[in-house]
């Protein structure tokens, strides 16, 4: 199998797979709150030397404004109050034949465990929908890359300072298999139905998805 879908795909499909069929094809540039985020994962677990990680911030992000100063040290503050695990491999590349994705782990650590950094706050308990869908994607990547059972893994809200683990259960493996099925009759060309509670407030293609074209080829 090649036509991998990446798991990020899968979240799309999974929030809306009409939104998804749009937006495949574009590029979609880093933003600066996850490229402060990522970047402060990288040193969690360690001492927390502010200017240094913020000059590497600047070499990732040269033209970083002032509210992404702001943004890091309130990062900072968070992360320091908490304690960290550090890993033993980061940004592995992982995939699973089986379901025909593929995607990149941020942090794997000794005892088998993985964690995904995100940029947005943590909910008031566990995680997002959104990131139990990306944990599930990842063990089952994990599963066939490492060849050994993978229970769960971690999320790191790294804005909030907080990391929660997440074990998939069978509803997380529904949701995924059928995200899964969605974004890969996108990726052949087919136009979803609208879901009936689609996001559609604050969505650019709100336009052009109501009006119903059949092919992306349609919108050109």
């Amino acid at each position: 199998m090649t036509d991998y879908i990446p798991v990020s795909g899968v979240v799309a499909c999974h929030i809306c797979p009409r939104r998804y069929y749009f937006e495949r094809s574009e590029e979609h540039p880093e933003s600066p709150r996850y490229t402060v985020c990522k970047q402060v994962s990288t040193h969690l677990g360690e001492l927390l030397e502010a200017e240094q990680i913020w000059q590497e911030i600047l070499c990732v992000l040269p033209e970083a404004a002032e509210d992404v100063r702001e943004l890091f040290d309130e990062c900072v503050a968070a992360c320091s109050e908490t304690k960290w695990e550090r890993p033993v491999q980061v940004d592995l590349a992982v995939e699973s034949d089986t379901l025909g994705i593929r995607g990149r782990v941020d942090k794997i650590f000794e005892d088998g465990t993985f964690a995904v950094t995100r940029s947005s706050a943590a909910p008031k308990a566990g995680v997002y929908n959104t990131d139990r869908l990306r944990i599930a994607c990842y063990v089952a990547c994990l599963k066939e890359t490492l060849g050994r059972p993978v229970a769960g893994g971690y999320v790191e809200y790294v804005a909030s300072g907080v990391c929660r683990y997440v074990e998939p259960q069978p509803r997380d493996r529904r949701e995924m298999i059928k995200a899964i099925r969605a974004a890969k009759r996108v990726v052949a060309g087919e136009l979803p139905p609208r879901p009936l509670r689609a996001p559609c407030e604050g969505c650019p293609h709100l336009e052009r998805c109501t009006a119903g074209p059949r092919r992306l080829s349609d919108l050109f």
